[in-house]
This record gives structure tokens, C-alpha cells and sequence, in this order.
């Protein structure tokens, strides 16, 4: 583990390999699983603003459902999350010609619609960061549905942290995300590793 401020961070993030392979996948992650993406309070507010931006890419039955209960809900861990129909995909995915599952949240960002990317959760996945009382843990999240991911980043050699930096930095900060890069570095010296 790598301690840096008021988080504990898993060595997979730093040693393992990972870049996400769309084209393989098909952005299961935004369907498999047994709630939706996990929120921060402040962003149930972003992405009501965001509904009338991203409203005609969804699904009627995702209409549907935020007519219901709204953009999100409390699981069965206590945890606020993204709003999801039958038990599956987020609300807020669309899919593309090609079958690909994808975010309407980001399309309507990139589009320059709205200045909220997405969540922060489905930003840094496969990180999924979790409060403790006096700390915050940054682990990386297993999940068969990112094997292509695996294989990809090992073919690339792209460690998990560096795919993710943006995000890393989105949720922590530069002088964070620089002393993980540090952290990483000086692993890899000790270990023989030069591939940093």
C-alpha cells in the first residue's frame, strides 16, 4: 500500500496494466453490476441540470425511470448511485450504431452542451475509492468484463494509474497524483522494473 495524504493506495493501481478497449468490451461496465455508479452528493445537482441536454439520447424506459425515482437512489450498501433500468444499465447510457454502450453525460460534454464530464466514479473506473472514517481507500476494481482492458494495457504497457491520470487528478490534485507517479517510480527501481 502507498500512503499519500489521507489515502491508502492498493499497489495494483501502480504495478498493474490497463487500457480500456471499447471496441471489445462494449462498455459493459455501464450495464453489468448490481446497482449504478456510485455518486458524490454535489453531483445528483449536475446531472439533474444535465437532463435537458442528454434527454433525447435516452432510452424511454431510462425516461421512465427518472420520472420515477430520479437521476439516482440509495443501494443496499447505503451508497447513493446512478439510477438504473431492469436492474442493468445506467440511465444515462445510449447505445451507438456499432452496439457499443456508451454516456450521454459525456457526449453532451463533449459536444460543449454542458461543462460536467460525468461522474467522477465512472471517470477513474476500474478505481473505485471508498471513505473510511479516517482515510479514503484507492483500490482497483477486478471485473471479467475488463479482460480486454487487461490485455490491452499489457500490450501497451500502460500501467493503471497512468491510464487514468486525468481522473486521478480530477479527484485528488497535481501534487497528489505527482507524488503517486514518484511513488510508482521508485517501486519500479526497486523491483529491477524500468518500464515506469
Amino acid at each position: 500500500m502507498i500512503e499519500i495524504d489521507d489515502t491508502i493506495v492498493s499497489l495494483d493501481i501502480v504495478q498493474d496494466y490497463f487500457l480500456c478497449d471499447l471496441a471489445r468490451c462494449k462498455g459493459a461496465c455501464c450495464v453489468e453490476g448490481d446497482s449504478g455508479a456510485p455518486l458524490e452528493k454535489e453531483e445528483i445537482a449536475k446531472l439533474e441540470a444535465a437532463l435537458p441536454h442528454v434527454w433525447d439520447d435516452l432510452s424511454p424506459k431510462a425516461r421512465e425511470v427518472i420520472d420515477r425515482q430520479g437521476v439516482a437512489y440509495i443501494d443496499t450498501e447505503g451508497d447513493i448511485v446512478t439510477s438504473i433500468v431492469n436492474g442493468k444499465d445506467c440511465v444515462f447510457t445510449y447505445y451507438d450504431q456499432t452496439g457499443t454502450c456508451k454516456c450521454a453525460v459525456e457526449k453532451a460534454y463533449r459536444e460543449g452542451k454542458i461543462d460536467f464530464y460525468k461522474p467522477v466514479s465512472c471517470h477513474l473506473y476500474p478505481i473505485r475509492v471508498t471513505q473510511y472514517r479516517d482515510f479514503k481507500a484507492v483500490n482497483y476494481h477486478r471485473w471479467s468484463v475488463c479482460k480486454p482492458a487487461i490485455l490491452l494495457g499489457r500490450k501497451e504497457e500502460l500501467r493503471i494509474y497512468k491510464f487514468l491520470k486525468e481522473p486521478l487528478i480530477r479527484k485528488f490534485g497535481e501534487s497528489w497524483y505527482q507524488a503517486l507517479d514518484t511513488c510508482a517510480v521508485e517501486l519500479d527501481k526497486q523491483s529491477g522494473s524500468e518500464k515506469y
